[in-house]
C-alpha cells in the first residue's frame, strides 16, 4: 500500500492533503487509518510552529529565480528541443515505402507473433504491453514533449500517427489515450485550424470503459471532455457525457458527475432550472448512499431553492424531509427542526400515515432540541394553525341556563353571531339611555360598552375588564394534517403589570403563568383534541384578581399526537375523548403568539398613499376596580301573544357581585310593548303565585244600572312616565329604595302587549344601570335581552267620529259627536280562540268624552265569532269647564263604556300605561304636514284656527277578553287595542296601514306655472266652521179647503264650532230652477226675509226664526237655506257654502 509502481509513497502527510479527520463520517473504519490520521495530526501540529524561508534575503529571492530562469532557457528547453529532433529524425526515417513493405511482410510471413518485442511482454484485455524503446512508444513521448512545450500543431499529427499504430496493434488502452490527447491538442492549437473531435473523445471513453475496464482514466477523461465542452459552451452535450458515465457500481463517482451535469444544466443559454434540482437531488441521494453526508445535505439545500414556493409540495416534503434527518445526523438540530417544521405547515398532500410519520419525527428532533436548553425560552410551534384574526375576547360570566320558569336574559355570549344591524341598534339605545342620564346631551369621552370584541368591533382602545370577572379568550385551532392532534394542558401565556389602589404603576412585571396566581388566575384546559383537518375553537379563561394591565401574549400547550395516530372521526370517535385516557405517544412543549393585526388606516394623504395598520388592542385589557353585577331574570314570559293581548310576567333583578347598584333604567325601541306599572300599580299584588288566575287589569265591579253609561275617571301622563319633555324610550325601573344591595334580588311585575302587526318580532332590551361607588374609568354598565314574540291576529278596529245634527241635550257650548266603532275579529281558528267578547270601550282625551252608547241592540255580550264584525255607535260630548284641561298640562279625562258588569279602569295600570305608549309612539311617526309658503302670517293663523276647528283629539281604547281553549283547558285572554282619531270624518285604524307604492308618473320636461302651494283651506275643512240645524215639526195638518196657504214655524240652529268671531250669511233663496230641483225641493217658499246677516262669537249658539209656506200637501225637503261663513277679520275668499248634507223632511197633511 505504500509504494505505487514501485515508487515510495513520499506524499501521505503533503501540508495541503485535507484533513480527514474533520469528518468522521466520511472517513474508512480501520485501524490503520486511525492511526495515520492520528501522526498526521501530530505531524500537523510540529510543523505549525516552522515558518519556512524566513532567513532568505531579497538577493536570495533574485538569484533563485534568475537561477531557474538559466535553468529553464539553457538546460531545460535545449534538452527537450534536441530530444524532439532526434525522435523526428527516427520518425522520418522509419515512414516511406520500405516500412510499409516490411510491415506487410511481417503481417505475412511471421502470422500473430510480432517481432522487435521483448520476452516477457504479456497480452490482457487491453491490447499489448509495449517495452520502453517500442517505436510506437517513441512517437507518444514526441507527441508528449511537442504537447509540453505547447506545439499542439505536431504534438496532434503524432498522437494520431500513433493511434493508428496502436489500433492496427489492437492496443486498445494506448490508443485510448492516443486519441485523448490528440483530442486535447486540437481543442488546444491557436486559431483552431480544424474543430475539436468530440468522436475522438467519446471513442476514448467507450474503450477505457467497456474494453480495458478502468473507470478511474474514463472519469478523467469524460472530466476533461465535459470542460472542453462547457468552454465552448456546449452544456447540453457536456450534460449528456457526465450523465452516461454514472453506474451504480461507484456511488461517489457518480454523485459528483450528476452534481456536475446540474451545474451544466443551470449554466445553459435558457437554464434548465428544473433538470437542474432534479440532478441535484439525484447527486444528493448518491451523496448520501456514499456517506457523504454533508455533501448530500449541500446538494438537496440547492435544489430546495428551486421546488420553495413553486407548488410542488410533494417534492417540498421530501427534500425537507431529507434534509431535516441529514441535519439532524449532523448535529444541526435546528436546521433539522426548520425543515420538519416546513414540513408540517404547508397544506401536504402526502396520505394520513405518511403525514403521522413526518410528525413524529419533528417531535423527536424537537424533544432532542428542547433537551439541550431546558432552561431557554419555550420555542415557537408550528401545529394546530391559529387565525389570530378570528380571535374573539369576551369580558365576563357565562349566561345562566333557563331555570324552569325563569329564563336568563340573552346578554352576550360567544355563541351569538356577529351582526352589524343589531350591533348598531344596541349602540344607538346605549347612547340614548346615556344622553337621557347625561341631561340630554351625550358625554365626548362616551365608548358603547363592548363586551365582546372581534375583527368587526372597534380595537383601536384598551378594553376594560372588571377584577373579579373572567376574561374568556376563543383561539380558533385548524389541524391542516390528516392525523388527530392532542393538545394538553393548554392555557394562555400573560403578561401581568400591576397597580396599586393609588394608580401607580409596580415596577415589577410578571410574566410566567404559574408564577403569579393570585394576581391572575390561569384556567388550564387537560386535554384538547382535533380531530383531522378539523377547524376547533377553544375559550381559556383567565380570573384577574388585582388592577393593573394585563396583556395576553398567546397559548402554551404539549403538542403531541395519538398513539398509532388512529384518526377519530365523528363516527369512529373513541369513548371518552375528553376524559384524559388519550394516550399521547410523544409530545414537546411550546407556544404560539397571538400577533392580530389591526386594519388599514386609511384617512389621511399619506395612509392612503402607503400601507400602514393601526392597532389591535383587544388581548391587552385595563383591569378596573370592582363594579355592580346585575342579572335579570323573566318568569312567566310568553312566547306567543295575540294582536293586542295584555299579559302579566315577572322579571327578577340580582346583584350577583359585592357592591350596590343604583340607576336601574330599561330602553328599548318598542316602549309600546311592556311597562312596569305606573304609580297606582302598587295595588296589584307582588308575587308571580298570587297572581296566577287574577286579571291583569285593576277591575271594579258595577250594579246593572251603569250599563252604557260612561264612567269618568282622570290621570296625568306624568304619572306613567310620559311627561313632557321625557324620553319615553327610557323607563326607570321602580327598585325598592332606588338601590339593589349586593346579593339581593327583587321581583317586580311586567306587563306585556302583544304588537299590533302579527308575525315574529324581535324586541331588544337593555338595562342600564351604574355603582353607588362612582367609578372613573366606567361609567355605567348595560345589560341586554333580546325578546322573541310570535304575535297572531285577533280584532281589527276601526272608528270614525262626526259632528251630531241634534243640538238637543246641551250643556253648555260646543257640539256634540258620534263616534262609530267598527270592531272585526279576524283571527283564524290557529290559535284555538272560540270567540271575542269586547268588555268595555273607553274614551281618553284633554277635550272629549264619551257619554254614553246609543247602539239599538238590547244585547248586553258584544261576542264575535270567527270572521264577524260588530258595530257600536257612541255620542261624545265636550269635557266641562272643570275638567278640560290646559294645552300645556298633561291630564286626560277617561270614560268608560262598559258591557258587563266588572269595569276595568282605564286610567290605572296597566291599561292607561299602554295607552300613553301607544299614543308617544303615534305621536313620534312623522305626520304630513302642508308647509304655507305664503307671506302674511295672519293666512296662517286663519288656517291654524279653520284646522283647529276640523280637529278632533280623541283616543278610542276598546278592551276584550278571548275565551281560548288549550290542551281541553278554557283559557281567558284579555288585552286592548287603540284607535287614535285626529280629524272628523276620517277613518281610523287601530293596525298599522300598509303604505301603496304611489303609482309611476310620465315625466314632465316644463315647468309647472303656479308652484306655491295654495294657502285656501279645503270645502270639508270650512264646512266644519259652522255647524245648522234644522228644528221643525216631523209632520203638520193643514186645512187646505179653508185656508190655501200653510205656514209652518222652522228654527234654523246655528252653531259656531271655531275659536274665532264668524261672520255668517244665511240665504233663503232657492238657487236652481231646474225641474229636478223642483222635484227634490217641492214647491214650497220661505217668507220674510230672504237673507240674513250674523256675526257670531266664539262657539256661541244662535236661533234663527223662519216661516216655510206650502200651497200643497206632500213630503217636503227643508234643507234648502245656504249658509256662508267667513272669518270676521278675514276678506270674502274664503266663503263657501254650509250645505247640510241630511235631508229636512217635513210631511204636510190636509184635514
Amino acid at each position: 500500500m505504500n509504494r505505487v509502481d514501485g515508487l515510495p509513497n513520499n506524499f501521505r502527510t503533503h501540508p495541503l492533503q485535507l484533513d480527514p479527520s474533520g469528518d468522521s463520517s466520511n472517513s474508512i473504519d480501520g485501524p490503520d487509518h486511525v492511526k495515520s490520521a492520528s501522526s498526521l495530526h501530530e505531524t500537523k501540529k510540529a510543523n505549525a510552529g516552522i515558518i519556512h524561508g524566513a532567513c532568505l534575503t531579497l538577493t536570495d529571492h533574485d538569484r533563485i529565480r534568475q537561477f531557474i530562469q538559466e535553468f529553464t532557457f539553457r538546460g531545460l528547453l535545449p534538452h527537450i528541443e534536441k530530444t524532439i529532433r532526434q525522435l523526428n529524425d527516427q520518425l522520418i526515417s522509419r515512414k516511406g515505402l520500405s516500412r510499409s513493405l516490411f510491415s506487410a511482410t511481417k503481417k505475412w510471413f511471421s502470422g500473430s507473433k510480432v517481432p522487435e518485442k521483448s520476452i516477457n511482454e504479456l497480452k490482457n484485455t487491453s491490447g499489448l504491453l509495449y517495452p520502453p524503446e517500442a517505436p510506437e512508444l517513441q512517437i507518444r513521448k514526441m507527441a508528449d514533449l511537442c504537447f509540453l512545450v505547447q506545439h499542439y500543431d505536431l504534438a496532434y499529427s503524432c498522437y494520431h500517427t500513433a493511434k493508428k499504430d496502436f489500433l492496427n496493434d489492437q492496443a486498445m488502452l494506448y490508443a485510448a489515450g492516443a486519441l485523448e490527447m490528440a483530442a486535447v491538442s486540437a481543442f488546444l492549437q491557436p486559431g483552431a485550424p480544424r474543430p475539436y473531435p468530440a468522436h475522438y473523445m467519446d471513442t476514448a471513453i467507450q474503450t477505457y470503459r467497456d474494453i480495458c475496464k478502468n473507470m478511474v482514466l474514463a472519469e478523467r477523461c469524460v472530466l476533461l471532455s465535459a470542460e472542453i465542452l462547457k468552454s465552448q459552451s456546449k452544456y447540453s452535450e457536456a450534460a449528456a457525457l457526465l450523465i452516461r458515465l454514472t453506474s451504480e457500481d461507484s456511488d461517489l463517482r457518480s454523485a459528483l458527475l450528476l452534481e456536475q451535469a446540474a451545474h451544466c444544466f443551470i449554466n445553459m443559454k435558457s437554464p434548465m432550472v428544473r433538470k437542474y434540482a432534479f440532478h441535484m437531488i439525484l447527486a444528493g441521494h448518491r451523496f448520501s448512499k456514499a456517506g457523504q453526508k454533508k455533501h448530500a445535505l449541500r446538494c438537496y439545500c440547492q435544489a430546495m431553492q428551486v421546488y420553495k414556493g413553486k407548488g410542488w409540495s410533494l417534492a417540498e416534503d421530501h427534500i425537507n424531509f431529507t434534509i431535516g434527518r441529514q441535519s439532524y445526523t449532523l448535529r444541526q438540530l435546528d436546521n433539522a427542526v426548520s425543515a420538519f417544521r416546513h414540513i408540517l405547515i404547508n397544506e401536504s398532500k402526502q396520505s394520513a400515515a405518511q403525514q403521522g410519520a413526518f410528525l413524529r419525527e419533528y417531535l423527536y428532533v424537537y424533544k432532542n432540541v428542547s433537551q439541550l436548553s431546558p432552561d431557554g425560552p419555550l420555542p415557537q410551534l408550528p401545529l394546530p394553525y391559529i387565525n389570530s384574526s378570528a380571535t374573539r375576547v369576551f369580558f365576563g360570566h357565562d349566561r345562566r341556563p333557563a331555570d324552569g320558569e325563569k329564563q336568563a336574559a340573552t346578554h352576550v355570549n360567544l355563541d351569538q353571531e356577529y351582526d352589524s344591524e343589531s350591533s348598531q341598534q344596541w349602540r344607538e339605545l346605549e347612547e340614548h339611555v346615556v344622553a337621557v342620564v347625561s341631561r340630554g346631551v351625550l358625554p365626548s369621552n362616551f365608548h358603547p360598552t363592548e363586551y365582546c370584541l372581534n375583527s368587526y368591533s372597534d380595537n383601536s382602545r384598551f378594553p376594560l375588564a372588571v377584577v373579579e370577572e373572567p376574561i374568556t379568550v376563543e383561539v380558533a385551532f385548524r389541524n391542516p394534517l390528516k392525523v388527530p392532534l392532542l393538545l394538553t394542558d393548554l392555557s394562555l401565556l400573560w403578561k401581568f403589570q400591576p397597580k396599586d389602589v393609588s394608580g401607580k404603576e409596580n415596577e415589577e412585571v410578571k410574566e410566567l403563568v404559574e408564577s403569579e396566581p393570585e394576581m391572575i388566575g390561569t384556567e388550564v384546559v387537560p386535554e384538547f383534541l382535533i380531530n383531522s383537518e378539523e377547524s376547533k375553537v377553544a375559550r381559556l379563561k383567565l380570573f384577574p384578581h388585582h388592577i393593573g394591565e394585563l396583556h395576553i401574549l398567546g397559548v402554551v400547550y404539549n403538542l403531541g399526537t395519538l398513539q398509532g395516530s388512529m384518526t377519530v372521526d365523528g363516527i369512529g370517535a373513541l369513548p371518552g375523548c375528553h376524559t384524559g385516557k388519550h394516550s399521547l405517544s410523544m409530545s414537546v412543549r411550546g407556544r404560539q403568539d397571538l400577533e392580530i393585526q389591526g386594519p388599514r388606516l386609511n384617512n389621511t394623504k399619506e395612509e392612503k398613499t402607503s400601507i400602514k395598520y393601526g392597532p389591535d388592542r383587544r388581548l391587552d385589557p385595563i383591569i378596573t376596580e370592582e363594579m355592580p353585577l346585575l342579572e335579570v331574570f323573566f318568569i312567566h314570559f310568553p312566547t306567543g301573544l295575540l294582536c293586542g293581548e295584555i299579559r302579566k310576567a315577572y322579571v327578577e333583578f340580582v346583584n350577583v357581585s359585592k357592591c350596590p347598584l343604583t340607576g336601574l333604567k330599561v330602553v328599548s325601541k318598542r316602549p309600546e310593548f311592556f311597562t312596569f306599572g305606573g304609580n297606582t300599580a302598587v295595588l296589584t299584588p307582588l308575587s308571580p303565585s298570587a297572581s296566577e288566575n287574577c286579571s291583569a287589569y285593576k277591575t271594579v265591579v258595577t250594579d246593572s244600572t251603569s250599563v252604557c253609561t260612561a264612567l269618568i275617571s282622570s290621570a296625568s301622563s306624568v304619572d306613567f312616565g310620559i311627561g313632557i319633555g321625557s324620553q319615553p324610550e327610557v323607563i326607570p325601573v321602580p327598585l325598592p329604595d332606588t338601590v339593589l344591595l349586593p346579593g339581593a334580588s327583587v321581583q317586580l311585575p311586567m306587563w306585556l302587549r302583544g304588537p299590533d302587526e302579527e308575525g315574529v318580532h324581535e324586541i331588544n332590551f337593555l338595562f342600564y344601570y351604574e355603582s353607588v361607588k362612582k367609578q372613573p374609568k366606567i361609567r355605567h354598565r348595560i345589560l341586554r335581552h333580546t325578546a322573541v314574540i310570535c304575535t297572531s291576529r285577533s280584532l281589527n278596529v276601526r272608528a270614525t267620529v262626526c259632528r251630531s245634527n241634534s243640538l238637543e241635550d246641551e250643556e253648555g257650548r260646543g257640539g256634540n259627536m258620534l263616534v262609530f266603532v267598527d270592531v272585526e275579529n279576524t283571527n283564524t281558528s290557529e290559535a284555538g280562540v272560540k270567540e271575542f267578547h269586547i268588555v268595555q270601550v273607553s274614551s281618553s282625551s284633554k277635550h272629549w268624552k264619551l257619554q254614553k252608547s246609543v247602539n239599538l241592540s238590547e244585547n248586553k255580550d258584544a261576542k264575535l265569532a270567527n270572521r264577524e264584525k260588530g258595530k257600536f255607535c257612541f255620542k261624545a260630548i265636550r269635557c266641562k269647564e272643570g275638567e278640560v284641561a290646559t294645552q300645556s298640562s298633561e291630564k286626560y279625562t277617561f270614560a268608560d263604556i262598559i258591557f258587563g258588569n266588572e269595569q276595568i279602569v282605564s286610567s290605572a295600570s296597566p291599561c292607561a300605561d299602554f295607552f300613553y305608549r301607544s299614543l308617544s309612539s303615534e305621536l313620534k311617526k312623522p305626520q304630513a304636514q302642508s308647509s304655507l309658503h305664503t307671506e302674511k302670517q295672519s293666512i296662517e293663523d286663519t288656517m291654524r284656527l279653520i284646522q283647529k276647528c276640523n280637529e278632533v283629539d280623541l283616543n278610542i281604547v276598546v278592551l276584550w277578553k278571548a275565551y281560548v281553549v288549550e290542551d281541553s283547558k278554557q283559557l281567558i285572554l284579555e288585552g286592548q287595542h287603540h284607535v287614535v282619531l285626529h280629524t272628523i270624518g276620517k277613518e281610523a285604524f287601530s293596525y298599522p296601514q300598509k303604505q301603496e307604492p304611489p303609482e309611476m308618473e310620465l315625466l314632465k320636461f316644463f315647468r309647472p306655472e303656479n308652484t306655491t302651494v295654495s294657502s285656501r283651506p279645503s270645502v270639508e275643512q270650512l264646512s266644519n266652521l259652522i255647524k245648522t240645524s234644522l228644528h221643525y215639526p216631523e209632520s203638520f195638518s193643514h186645512p187646505f179647503h179653508q185656508k190655501s196657504l200653510c205656514l209652518v214655524p222652522v228654527t234654523l240652529l246655528l252653531s259656531n264650532c271655531s275659536k274665532a268671531d264668524v261672520d255668517v250669511i244665511v240665504d233663503l233663496r232657492h238657487k236652481t230652477t231646474s225641474p229636478e230641483a223642483l222635484e227634490i225641493h217641492g214647491s214650497f217658499t220661505w217668507l220674510g226675509q230672504t237673507q240674513y246677516k250674523l256675526h257670531l262669537k266664539s262657539q256661541e249658539l244662535h236661533s234663527l226664526q223662519l216661516k216655510a209656506c206650502f200651497v200643497h200637501t206632500g213630503v217636503y225637503n227643508l234643507g234648502t237655506p245656504r249658509v256662508f261663513a267667513k272669518l270676521s277679520d278675514q276678506v270674502t275668499v274664503f266663503e263657501t257654502s254650509q250645505q247640510s248634507s241630511m235631508p229636512a223632511l217635513i210631511i204636510i197633511n190636509n184635514v
